[in-house]
C-alpha cells in the first residue's frame, strides 16, 4: 500500500486539535506537530500546547522538544521530518501532519531550498543588532545586499529580514540567489485537509482562547521568559504584547486586547497563504464523519 501523508492545517483557534485525535486513532498512527511555537517546551501556554490527555492517548512529535535558545528553522524542520517519516512510515502506511505554521507545512510538503549553514557567531550579531537599533537599519541594509528579495519579502516579518541577511553577509551573495523555488518529489502522497469556520465563529473562539490562557497563567509563563525576550522565538503573538506590558508600554488589559487582535490577524493571513494553495480540500471542522470518509477513500484508492 502506497504511503500517505495526511496534513490537517487552518487558523488558528479553528479546531484542529480534537479532529487530528479523532484521525490519527482512526488510521491508527501518529502525530507530527507542524507548529513553529509548539515544539519550544517554554511556551506551553502562550502556543496552546495540546492538553496531557490528547499528548497521553496518541504519540506526538515536535510537542515541547526543544529549548527557546535553540536556533530552528523550516529547513531544519524539513530534515527532521523526512528523517523521521522514514522511521513511522516503516511501521504505518499513514502519517498525520497538524498545524497552522506556513512555511512548515510547505517545508515537508514542497521542499526547501539548500542554503549554507550559518555562523552562530553572526547571528548572534544580527540578533544585537536588531535589539539595539530595531528592523528599520536591517531593512535598508538588505534592500542594498538583495534588492530583489527586499521587494517580494514581508518587510514586517523580522525573521524572514534576519535570515536573508544571515546568508547574504555570510556568502557575499544575495539571499534571492539560492532560492529556486522547485518543489521536490517525495516518496509519499499527500493529502491536505483544510479547516475553517465562519469569521465570527473563528474570532469568538480565538478571543476565548486568549482569555482561557490567561487563566491559565500565560502573564506568569512570559514573565519567566522576559530574559530572552530578544530570541527570534519569542518574537511570537501572546509574548511580545506581554513584554511591552512589563516594559510599561502597556496596560495588562490593553496587552490582553493587543493579543486578541494580532492573533486574529495571524488567522486571517493563514487562511490568506492557505487558499493559494488548490490542493487543500476545505471543510467545517464539525463534519468529521464526512472528512475520515474522504480521508479513506483517497487513501485506499492511492491518489
Amino acid at each position: 500500500m502506497a504511503k500517505t501523508l495526511i496534513v490537517l492545517l487552518g487558523p488558528t483557534g479553528v479546531g484542529k486539535t480534537d479532529l487530528s485525535i479523532q484521525i490519527a486513532q482512526h488510521f491508527g498512527t501518529e502525530i507530527i506537530s507542524c507548529d513553529s511555537r509548539q515544539l519550544f517546551r517554554e511556551m506551553r501556554i502562550g502556543t496552546a500546547v495540546p492538553e496531557a490527555k490528547y499528548l497521553d492517548t496518541i504519540p506526538h512529535h515536535f510537542i515541547a522538544s526543544h529549548s527557546v535558545t535553540e536556533y530552528y528553522s523550516a529547513a531544519r524542520f524539513e530534515n527532521d521530518v523526512m528523517h523521521l517519516l522514514d522511521k513511522l512510515f516503516a511501521g504505518n502506511d499513514v502519517v498525520l501532519m497538524t498545524g497552522g505554521s506556513m512555511l512548515y507545512i510547505d517545508a515537508v510538503c514542497k521542499g526547501i531550498d539548500d542554503l549554507p549553514d550559518v555562523d552562530i557567531e553572526l547571528r548572534d550579531n544580527l540578533l544585537k543588532r536588531y535589539a539595539n537599533e530595531g528592523l528599520d537599519n536591517l531593512r535598508g541594509e538588505l534592500k542594498i545586499l538583495d534588492p530583489d528579495y527586499y521587494h517580494t519579502v514581508d518587510l514586517q516579518n523580522p525573521k524572514r529580514i534576519l535570515h536573508a541577511l544571515e546568508i547574504c553577509l555570510m556568502t557575499g551573495k544575495p539571499y534571492s540567489s539560492f532560492r529556486s523555488n522547485q518543489t521536490k518529489n517525495r516518496y509519499f502522497n499527500i493529502i491536505k485537509i483544510g479547516l475553517n469556520r465562519d469569521r465570527t465563529e473563528l474570532y469568538d473562539r480565538i478571543n476565548r482562547r486568549v482569555d482561557a490562557m490567561f487563566e491559565a497563567g500565560l502573564e506568569e509563563e512570559a514573565r519567566t521568559l522576559l530574559s530572552y525576550k530578544t530570541l527570534n522565538s519569542l518574537n511570537t503573538v501572546g509574548y511580545r504584547e506581554l513584554f511591552d506590558h512589563f516594559d510599561g508600554l502597556c496596560t495588562l488589559d490593553e496587552a490582553r486586547e493587543k493579543i486578541k487582535a494580532n492573533s486574529r490577524k495571524y488567522a486571517r493571513k493563514q487562511l490568506t497563504w492557505f487558499r493559494r494553495d488548490p490542493e487543500v480540500k476545505w471543510f467545517h471542522p464539525s463534519e468529521d464523519a464526512e472528512i475520515i470518509s474522504s480521508l479513506d477513500y483517497i487513501v485506499a484508492s492511492g491518489r
